[in-house]
């Protein structure tokens, strides 16, 4: 089973819909698994250019896939580049550690590729595993860790239902954004399944 922010190998530009962008082929080596409704036996990924706008949504399918690596996986993974979203990966290991948290977006990709993705503005993208409710209190006590970072940081909070923003979360508004295969949804608690 693969699952939103994994990372797969085994791609390849047969897979990819005629009229793809030229760099989409040539970058269709790894790709990361995205959010959508697909076929039985296909994967939603997404192909990432070496541009920021460079995005391209295709699926896959799932007997193709040779190596899958989880944001998890990432968590011990150094590098040895000096950029913010580094070093903020740095200050924020000892405060997530006892939590079920990965890496994702650009610093996944570098970690897990060794391709650098990362620039001195990037922030660092992060995940984090809440089968259970995470309580609002203890969700603004986590962003307030996060916001002393050495960049700014986007954490996702993955519900057994999709994904909402920490940062939302954590705010004033009652109502969240809840992203999941169908589409998003303004929800009140985004550990019950959207209607």
């Amino acid at each position: 089973m693969v699952n939103a922010h994994d990372l797969l190998w085994g791609m390849t530009p047969a897979h990819l819909p005629a009229g793809a962008p030229a760099w989409a082929v040539e970058a269709v080596g790894t790709v990361v698994v995205r959010r959508a409704t697909v076929t039985p036996g296909w994967v939603a990924v997404g192909v990432r250019g070496r541009l920021r706008e460079q995005r391209f949504a295709a699926e896959m399918p799932i007997a193709a896939v040779q190596r899958r690596v989880t944001p998890e996986a990432l968590r011990d993974v150094a590098s040895t580049r000096d950029l913010p979203a580094l070093q903020a990966l740095e200050q924020l290991r000892p405060v997530l550690t006892p939590l079920n948290w990965g890496i994702t977006g650009s610093a996944g990709f570098e970690l897990a590729t060794g391709i650098e993705a990362l620039h001195a503005r990037s922030d660092l993208d992060l995940i984090l595993r809440t089968p259970e409710p995470l309580d609002r209190n203890d969700a603004r006590d986590l962003l307030t860790a996060l916001d002393k970072a050495a960049c700014a940081v986007d954490m996702q909070l993955q519900t057994p239902f999709g994904a909402i923003a920490l940062r939302e979360w954590a705010g004033p508004s009652r109502r969240v954004l809840l992203k999941t295969v169908s589409g998003a949804h303004l929800v009140l608690d985004p550990w019950q399944a959207v209607a």
